[in-house]
């Protein structure tokens, strides 16, 4: 299946790309694809702790399943003053 990733600030220098369509396995969940964009040994693995996720426009955690033609976006902490 097909989901639509969409990567801001230090992430996307991480991922490579600010939006791509991604092949997942079926009943993958976030967190697959998560792994499956920054594996464990990959710069930028350590951020997993402190980015959040929305699908399809909705807060959601590293357990929800993945849908075909989800739009996922990768959310890095944001700084502010």
């Amino acid at each position: 299946m097909r989901v639509r990733v969409l990567a801001f600030a230090r992430l996307r220098e991480l991922v490579g790309f600010g939006q791509r369509e991604v092949e997942v396995p079926a009943n993958a969940t976030i967190e697959a694809l998560w792994s499956q964009l920054l594996p464990a040994a990959a710069p930028g693995s350590a951020l997993r702790a402190s980015t959040r996720f929305a699908r399809n426009g909705i807060l959601v955690d590293g357990a929800t399943a993945l849908t075909d033609g989800d739009e996922i976006a990768l959310m890095p902490p944001v700084g502010g003053g």
